[in-house]
Protein backbone atom coordinates (compact mmCIF):
# COMPACT_ATOMS: atom_id res chain seq x y z
CA UNK A 1 0.00 0.00 0.00
CA UNK A 2 1.22 3.46 -0.78
CA UNK A 3 1.07 6.39 1.59
CA UNK A 4 -0.50 8.61 -1.05
CA UNK A 5 -3.97 9.87 -0.31
CA UNK A 6 -6.64 9.50 -2.91
CA UNK A 7 -8.00 12.84 -4.13
CA UNK A 8 -11.32 13.77 -2.59
CA UNK A 9 -14.27 13.73 -4.96
CA UNK A 10 -15.46 17.15 -6.06
CA UNK A 11 -18.54 18.20 -4.08
CA UNK A 12 -21.80 18.51 -5.98
CA UNK A 13 -22.81 21.85 -7.49
CA UNK A 14 -25.40 22.39 -4.75
CA UNK A 15 -22.87 21.72 -1.99
CA UNK A 16 -20.30 24.03 -3.60
CA UNK A 17 -22.94 26.72 -3.94
CA UNK A 18 -23.93 26.56 -0.27
CA UNK A 19 -20.26 26.66 0.76
CA UNK A 20 -19.82 29.75 -1.42
CA UNK A 21 -22.88 31.36 0.17
CA UNK A 22 -21.37 30.73 3.63
CA UNK A 23 -18.40 32.88 2.64
CA UNK A 24 -20.23 35.55 0.64
CA UNK A 25 -23.02 35.97 3.21
CA UNK A 26 -20.51 38.03 5.19
CA UNK A 27 -21.09 40.78 2.65
CA UNK A 28 -24.46 41.33 4.36
CA UNK A 29 -22.45 43.44 6.79
CA UNK A 30 -22.47 46.17 4.16
CA UNK A 31 -26.22 46.64 4.74
CA UNK A 32 -27.00 44.97 8.08
CA UNK A 33 -25.21 45.68 11.37
CA UNK A 34 -23.29 42.56 12.45
CA UNK A 35 -24.26 40.94 9.14
CA UNK A 36 -20.66 39.84 8.67
CA UNK A 37 -21.15 37.46 11.59
CA UNK A 38 -24.87 36.72 11.34
CA UNK A 39 -24.86 35.68 7.66
CA UNK A 40 -22.18 32.97 7.90
CA UNK A 41 -23.48 31.79 11.28
CA UNK A 42 -27.05 31.28 10.09
CA UNK A 43 -26.08 29.57 6.82
CA UNK A 44 -23.54 27.33 8.56
CA UNK A 45 -26.08 26.34 11.22
CA UNK A 46 -28.74 25.60 8.60
CA UNK A 47 -26.59 23.59 6.17
CA UNK A 48 -23.66 22.13 8.14
CA UNK A 49 -25.18 18.65 8.35
CA UNK A 50 -25.85 18.55 4.60
CA UNK A 51 -22.20 17.89 3.69
CA UNK A 52 -18.76 17.96 5.41
CA UNK A 53 -17.53 20.49 2.81
CA UNK A 54 -20.24 22.97 3.81
CA UNK A 55 -19.49 22.36 7.49
CA UNK A 56 -15.76 23.00 7.02
CA UNK A 57 -16.21 26.09 4.83
CA UNK A 58 -18.93 27.51 7.10
CA UNK A 59 -16.63 27.20 10.12
CA UNK A 60 -13.79 28.77 8.17
CA UNK A 61 -15.98 31.69 7.08
CA UNK A 62 -17.28 32.26 10.61
CA UNK A 63 -13.80 32.04 12.16
CA UNK A 64 -12.48 34.57 9.65
CA UNK A 65 -15.32 36.99 10.30
CA UNK A 66 -14.81 36.66 14.07
CA UNK A 67 -11.11 37.44 13.55
CA UNK A 68 -12.02 40.47 11.40
CA UNK A 69 -14.48 41.68 14.07
CA UNK A 70 -11.81 41.42 16.78
CA UNK A 71 -9.20 43.17 14.62
CA UNK A 72 -11.71 45.90 13.70
CA UNK A 73 -12.53 46.49 17.36
CA UNK A 74 -8.84 46.82 18.20
CA UNK A 75 -8.29 49.22 15.29
CA UNK A 76 -11.31 51.25 16.44
CA UNK A 77 -9.63 51.82 19.80
CA UNK A 78 -6.35 52.61 18.04
CA UNK A 79 -8.11 55.45 16.22
CA UNK A 80 -7.36 57.47 19.34
CA UNK A 81 -3.72 57.42 18.25
CA UNK A 82 -4.52 57.89 14.53
CA UNK A 83 -3.01 54.61 13.28
CA UNK A 84 -6.37 52.89 13.78
CA UNK A 85 -7.81 54.69 10.74
CA UNK A 86 -5.17 53.16 8.48
CA UNK A 87 -5.52 49.73 10.11
CA UNK A 88 -9.31 49.75 9.83
CA UNK A 89 -9.10 50.55 6.10
CA UNK A 90 -6.53 47.82 5.60
CA UNK A 91 -8.70 45.30 7.48
CA UNK A 92 -11.81 46.26 5.49
CA UNK A 93 -10.10 45.92 2.11
CA UNK A 94 -8.38 42.67 3.11
CA UNK A 95 -11.61 41.17 4.44
CA UNK A 96 -13.50 42.06 1.25
CA UNK A 97 -10.83 40.64 -1.06
CA UNK A 98 -10.30 37.44 0.95
CA UNK A 99 -14.06 36.86 1.30
CA UNK A 100 -14.52 37.06 -2.47
CA UNK A 101 -11.53 34.76 -3.10
CA UNK A 102 -12.91 32.25 -0.60
CA UNK A 103 -16.34 32.32 -2.24
CA UNK A 104 -14.85 31.68 -5.67
CA UNK A 105 -12.64 28.84 -4.38
CA UNK A 106 -15.56 27.21 -2.53
CA UNK A 107 -17.66 27.39 -5.69
CA UNK A 108 -14.83 25.58 -7.51
CA UNK A 109 -14.93 22.84 -4.85
CA UNK A 110 -11.54 23.80 -3.42
CA UNK A 111 -11.36 24.00 0.40
CA UNK A 112 -10.19 27.49 1.30
CA UNK A 113 -8.26 28.42 4.44
CA UNK A 114 -8.09 32.13 5.25
CA UNK A 115 -4.66 33.45 6.22
CA UNK A 116 -4.18 35.22 9.56
CA UNK A 117 -7.30 33.62 11.06
CA UNK A 118 -7.84 32.75 14.69
CA UNK A 119 -9.80 29.49 14.55
CA UNK A 120 -12.08 29.66 17.57
CA UNK A 121 -14.67 27.22 16.23
CA UNK A 122 -13.23 23.78 15.61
Amino acid sequence: MSDEQLPLPTPSQEVRQWAMFCHLSALLGIWIPFGTLIGPLILWQMKREMDPFIDAQGKEALNFQLTVAIASTISFFLMLVIIGFFLFGLIAIGALVLTIIAGVKANEGVPYRYPFTWRLIK
